[in-house]
């Protein structure tokens, strides 16, 4: 075998199994500026503005909506499905842009409307100011510099003086997809209870086991009786499950049920499922509201100010931390290793390091970390053993995924909602520091804690459950006053109505250029791990070199003789592919 090939496939073996350097992807574009107004009737832009009248945001849009571009035009693409839904823009003065939300009227026209059955409730005729006001909208931003535009805003949420269905025709369903979260429970109820004492409407079913409920299982009938106390329970009432979104079958089932109000309960790929029912409920021309409500323990939705779950997460993982601490210390070189959620984001993660001020090192996705060299993980819990002899470290569970070399072909698996399998990074770095301190004749005492099932079907904590009813009755509000397919969420401290594209488009990430990841470093002292590109390129070409030197000093051994059996069955599997 003559060196070139030596030297080519020792390349590709060695790319394959090498972590990338490469940076995250850049973000979404953001809405600009649509520019001054010019003499003599003002640039094309302001010519097209349109005047946020009480008329537009009250509901009936029609004559005033002007639609631009589909998603694939004015956003990446998404890798996974490109929602095709267009988005409704109006802007204003002083840069000032509407980011609206689709609504029964855009393509029903004519629907008639009726008062708001909450105007004779006594719980709520007596307070002043109770419906939204037509013109009410939340800013995006609200740090912003002095001389800036006013920018991208969303519709406030709230019940509205007028509505589109009445209390005797509404049948609602609820259903509930993904994995599990502490809240869940809560929101169904919260759900069931607003329809039922706010509207009056009695018809409200449940879908059992997600998405596939629609077309493989039977309904669960919802009152108040039967939801009374859910809330004290983790998990779902009506089963949870990944995947089985079948749009013309779901939307089949819930045009032969009859249903006209749809609470779909979950995450980004839920969300992105509701999206596409709307869609095909449009074309139908259905009178559907499809109402979405973020699921997510790892506060990785975007625009949102956090989901639901996050703070029952944050503060059962101080059990698992604690644990871990107590461990620690009452061993000679001991370490508390605790894994916890974090898929895409390490917000649980540094959150619970945060609040527990026990942690010594917290390893998020968002920050990569190496293990050897200056300023690696190991010479950092080498040093803090010597001081403290003891330490806990906090890993996410998508942290150090390309890392685990080992097991870099099972990198691209994913599971039926599209999610990519992870590796357990726990495990790994586990043996990983055991089989460092062996090679170091030192002692180690490592104990892991992995509390990500106990957190997850735990009842959501007193905080949660105030934000889950919250987001019901947001949701409930909207549904009923005809908005459809979109999410609710509160963005800035109030509760809006946002296009399921705005949280679906990128996750939420830690931010660690951000002064929160800043507070966690100075907790901790842990090191940055801003080399981590040029450690892991350094790395990549000294074991490049050692493999070349051994091709060069064995081409006729052992190693040549494993290369040239390599080539040669690549070459037979080759002509069997063709």
């Amino acid at each position: 075998m003559s060196s070139l090939v030596y030297s080519r496939l020792l390349t590709n073996q060695l790319v394959s199994k090498l972590p990338s350097i490469d940076g995250p992807p850049s973000g979404f574009a953001r809405c600009e500026d649509s520019g001054p107004a010019t003499a003599g009737g003002g640039s094309k832009a302001a010519r097209l503005r349109i005047d946020l009248t009480s008329t537009f945001l009250s509901g009936n849009r029609n004559p005033l909506l002007k639609r631009r571009g589909s998603l694939s035009t004015r956003y990446k693409e998404n890798k996974t499905r490109a929602i095709k839904s267009e988005l409704k823009i109006q802007t204003g003065e002083c840069g000032f842009v509407l980011e609206d939300v689709p609504h029964l009227s855009d393509y029903l026209s004519d629907l008639p409307t009726y008062l708001n059955p909450l105007q004779n409730n006594p719980a709520y005729s007596a307070v002043k100011q109770y419906f939204v006001d037509p013109d009410n909208v939340v800013a995006k931003d609200i740090v912003v510099q002095i001389n800036s535009p006013r920018g991208l805003h969303f519709r406030r949420a709230g019940p509205r003086e007028r509505v589109y269905f009445q209390s005797d025709e509404v049948r609602a369903c609820v259903v509930t997809c993904g994995g599990l979260c502490p809240g869940l429970n809560t929101v169904i109820r919260e759900i069931v209870c607003g329809l039922w004492y706010m509207y009056g409407v009695r018809d409200i079913i449940g879908i059992e086991a997600g998405y596939r409920g629609f077309y493989a299982r039977n309904t669960i009938p919802l009152t108040p009786k039967v939801v009374n106390d859910i809330h004290k329970r983790g998990g779902t009432i009506l089963g949870t499950s990944r995947g089985g979104h079948e749009t013309s079958k779901i939307v089949d089932s819930i045009q032969d049920r009859g249903i006209n109000q749809v609470y779909i309960i979950g995450g980004d790929g839920t969300q992105k499922g509701a999206a596409v029912i709307y869609e095909e409920i449009q074309k139908r021309g259905l009178k559907v509201a499809v109402a979405g409500i973020p699921k997510t323990i790892d506060n990785d939705i975007a625009v949102i100010d956090r989901s639901f779950g996050f703070d029952t997460a944050v503060e059962e993982a101080q059990r698992a931390i604690n644990a871990a601490h107590v461990e620690a210390e009452s061993v000679e070189n001991g370490i508390g290793l605790v894994k916890l959620m974090g898929r895409y984001s390490g917000y649980i993660a540094m959150y619970a390091t945060l609040a527990s001020r026990d942690v010594d090192c917290c390893l998020i996705p968002e920050s990569p970390f190496y293990l050897e060299g200056k300023g690696g993980l190991y010479e950092f819990i080498e040093t803090r053993l010597r001081e403290n002899g003891h330490m806990v470290i906090v890993v996410a569970e998508g942290a150090g995924q390309e890392l685990v070399a080992e097991s870099m072909q099972n990198m691209d698996s994913r599971d039926a909602s599209g999610n990519r399998l992870l590796l357990d990074v726990g495990l790994w770095l586990s043996q990983k520091l055991k089989d460092h301190f062996v090679e170091c004749k030192e002692v180690l005492n490592l104990k892991y804690i992995d509390p990500t099932y106990m957190i997850r079907a735990i009842p959501s904590n007193a905080s949660d459950n105030v934000y889950c009813s919250l987001l019901a009755q947001s949701a409930l509000h909207g549904a009923m006053a005809g908005y459809t397919g979109c999410t609710v969420g509160p963005v800035n401290g109030r509760h809006a109505y946002i296009p399921i594209s705005r949280v679906t488009e990128s996750p939420n990430r830690v931010k660690t250029t951000d002064r929160m990841w800043a507070r966690l470093l100075s907790s901790t002292n842990q090191p940055s791990f801003i080399n981590y590109n040029e450690v892991m390129e350094a790395k990549r070409k000294k074991a490049s070199t050692k493999l070349m030197e051994q091709v060069d000093n064995h081409s006729n051994g052992p190693v040549g003789t494993e290369l040239d059996a390599t080539v040669e069955n690549q070459s037979s599997d080759k002509k069997e592919a063709k």
